[in-house]
C-alpha cells in the first residue's frame, strides 16, 4: 500500500511528522506505525462483520448473474414473482429505511415500483401504440356523439383526446417562445414544434381585440408590449401529410389548434360576458327556438380584423377552403381543439366552418376546460349543423361553470322535465346571462388522481397539463386513475409541483431526479398562463 508520506512534498514532510507525533491514534488497523498501541478487536464482532460482508457479496453477485433487461409488460409467472421476492429480500436485508427516513413503511420500495416511478419521472414517454382506426374513425370523431365510448373510456379515444390536447400544448409553447407579433411574420406560418410529425402547419391564426389600451401604457412598459398588443398569434392550422398515418386514421385530418388567454386585452375581452346576437342573418331562427347569441368578448376576438392580419374567422375559413380544394376527392375530417379561451373560440370556428361550403367534411370539436359560450339557441344551432362537440371538464375547474347563472346543466334539465320548459325558454330569450353548454361531456376529477393533492388550487384544476394527466389515467367515472401512458407525472412535477403530493416529490428527490427542471427543452419559455 502506498505510504501517505510519499505523496507529500519533501519540504513539508517535517511538519506532517510533527503533527502526526502529537496525534494519538486509538487503534486504527490502517495505521502501521501505531501497531503497538492497537487494541485487539473483539473476535466475535469481527466474525459477524465478515459473515455479513460475505453474504452481501454473494447476493450481489447472484443478482448480477441473473439480471436480464425487463420486458415492458412482464407476465405474472412464478419466475417473475420469485424474482420480485428475492429483490424485496435484498432491499429488506439492506435496511433501506435508514437511507430514506422520510418514507413511510407502508410505501412499497421494491425495484418494480421504483422503476415505474422513474419511468413516470423521466422525459422519455412510454411507447403507446396507436391502433388502426380504419372504418371506425367516424365513431371516434363523434358521429354518434361518442355513445358507449366515454364510461368506461375507450382506449383508442383516450389516445386521440390526449393527442389533440398535445396540439394545444404546441400552440402554447410556440406563442411563449415569441409572444410579440410583427408585421413581417404574419405573411408566413410560424414554425411550431408539433407533437405529431405526420402533420404539417399550413397557416398561422391571429385573434384581434376590438378594445385597446392607452399609448402611455406601452411607454411605461415597452418590454411588455406584447401584453397590450391588439393582434396576437392564437394558433395554427395543420394537415396530416403522412401516408401511413392517413391509412391508420382512415382519412386525412385537418387540425385547428387554439391556445388559451395570454394577453391583457384577451383577459379584458373575457369579462365582456353579455350575450349578443351571433349574426344579423340569423334573425329568421328567432321564431323557432330563439336567436343564437354568444358572449360579446369571444365574438369580438373572433370577428375583429387587425391592422395587418385578417380576422380569425376569415383566416380559418380561407385556409380550410384551400385545403378542401387541394385534397378534393379524398376522405377528409376537420378537428378543432382548444383550451380555455381557445375552447370557446373553437365552438365559434366550428359554427363558421359548418356553413362555409356545401360539402364540409365531418366537424368535431375537442375542448379542454372551456367556459360557456352562448345561449341554448346557439347550442341547438351547432347540433342542427352537425358540429360534434366533446367537452373535457374537470369537476374542480371553476372556469367550466362560467359565464352565466350558477345553475348546473343537470338542474336545468330536471326543471325542463317537470314542465317549466316554457318559462325557462322565455328566460333564455330575454336574460343577458342565459348561457348553456354544448355537446357531450367527459368529466374527470382532480381528486381521483393519486398524484395531485385533493385541495389543488384553481390554477392547477384549470391547467391543460392537469387535464391531460387526468384523461391519460381515466378509466371510468367510479374508478381511480389507472396506468399512465405518457410522461404526465414529469410534466406535473415541473408545472404543478406545489400541487403534487409530497409522497412523489420526496421520492423524486430520493431518486436524484430533481435536476429535471434544468433539462427541460422549453426552459427559456414563459410559464403557461393556464
Amino acid at each position: 500500500m502506498m505510504q501517505i508520506g510519499s505523496t507529500l512534498p519533501a519540504h513539508n514532510l517535517h511538519l506532517f511528522r510533527a503533527r502526526r507525533a502529537s496525534f494519538q491514534c486509538s487503534g486504527s488497523p490502517l495505521n502501521p506505525c501505531n501497531r503497538s498501541v492497537i487494541q485487539k478487536p473483539d473476535s466475535l464482532s469481527t466474525e459477524i462483520t465478515k459473515k455479513h460482508l460475505s453474504n452481501l457479496e454473494k447476493l450481489l453477485q447472484k443478482q448480477s448473474k441473473n439480471s436480464n433487461p425487463p420486458d415492458p409488460e412482464p407476465a405474472l409467472t412464478e419466475s417473475t414473482t420469485g424474482g420480485e421476492n428475492r429483490a424485496r429480500g435484498i432491499l429488506e436485508g439492506l435496511n433501506l429505511s435508514r437511507v430514506w427516513p422520510e418514507m413511510k413503511a407502508v410505501e412499497e420500495m421494491s425495484p418494480r415500483h421504483l422503476n415505474r416511478l422513474q419511468r413516470l419521472l423521466s422525459k422519455s414517454p412510454e411507447y403507446s401504440p396507436r391502433n388502426n382506426l380504419g372504418s371506425r374513425w367516424r365513431e371516434y370523431h363523434g358521429s354518434n356523439d361518442w355513445a358507449g365510448l366515454l364510461d368506461p373510456l375507450d382506449e383508442n379515444l383516450r389516445r386521440e383526446v390526449v393527442r389533440f390536447g398535445e396540439f394545444i400544448q404546441a400552440a402554447y409553447h410556440c406563442f411563449h417562445s415569441n409572444p410579440a407579433t410583427s408585421t413581417e411574420e404574419t405573411q408566413w406560418p410560424r414554425h411550431v414544434a408539433l407533437p405529431d410529425r405526420s402533420y404539417r402547419v399550413t397557416k398561422s391564426l391571429y385573434a384581434t381585440s376590438s378594445i385597446g389600451l392607452p399609448k402611455w401604457v406601452d411607454e411605461v412598459a415597452p418590454d411588455l408590449g406584447w401584453m397590450t398588443q391588439r393582434s396576437s398569434w392564437m394558433g395554427y392550422v395543420a394537415v396530416c401529410d403522412d401516408r401511413r398515418e392517413i391509412q391508420r386514421m382512415g382519412r386525412r385530418d385537418i387540425v385547428i389548434a387554439l391556445r388559451g388567454t395570454a394577453t391583457c386585452l384577451e383577459w379584458a375581452e373575457n369579462v365582456r360576458d353579455l350575450l349578443v346576437p351571433l349574426s344579423e342573418e340569423k334573425e329568421k331562427s328567432k321564431e323557432i327556438d330563439g336567436q343564437p347569441k354568444v358572449e360579446c368578448g369571444f365574438l369580438s376576438l373572433f370577428k375583429t380584423r387587425g391592422t395587418h392580419v385578417p380576422s380569425l374567422a376569415e383566416s380559418v375559413v380561407e385556409e380550410v377552403k384551400r385545403l378542401m380544394e387541394k385534397y378534393k376527392g379524398e376522405t377528409l375530417s376537420i378537428t378543432i381543439t382548444g383550451h380555455s379561451l381557445g375552447a370557446a373560440l373553437a365552438l365559434l370556428v366550428g359554427d363558421e366552418l359548418s356553413t362555409c361550403a356545401p360539402d364540409v367534411p365531418p366537424l368535431a370539436v375537442f375542448s379542454f376546460g372551456g367556459p360557456r359560450v352562448g345561449n341554448r339557441a346557439f347550442a341547438n344551432r351547432l347540433n342542427s349543423n352537425n358540429v360534434k362537440v366533446l367537452r373535457i371538464v374537470n369537476s374542480q375547474d371553476v372556469i367550466t361553470r362560467v359565464p352565466g347563472m350558477f345553475v348546473s346543466e343537470e338542474l336545468d334539465k330536471k326543471l325542463r322535465e317537470t314542465g317549466a320548459g316554457k318559462l325557462l325558454n322565455t328566460l333564455d330569450n330575454n336574460m343577458p346571462w342565459a348561457y348553456a353548454h354544448v355537446g357531450t361531456e367527459l368529466r374527470v376529477d382532480t381528486k381521483m388522481s393519486p398524484f395531485l393533492k385533493p385541495n389543488a388550487d384553481v390554477a392547477c384544476c384549470h391547467d391543460l397539463e392537469a387535464y391531460l394527466h387526468l384523461v391519460d389515467g381515466f378509466l371510468a367515472s367510479n374508478s381511480p386513475l389507472g396506468r399512465m401512458q405518457r410522461e404526465s407525472l414529469w410534466r406535473l412535477l415541473n408545472e404543478q409541483r406545489s400541487n403534487v403530493k409530497r409522497l412523489y416529490t420526496s421520492k423524486a428527490k430520493a431518486l436524484s431526479l430533481n435536476n429535471l427542471e434544468r433539462e427541460m427543452s422549453m426552459s427559456t419559455c414563459l410559464p403557461s398562463p393556464s
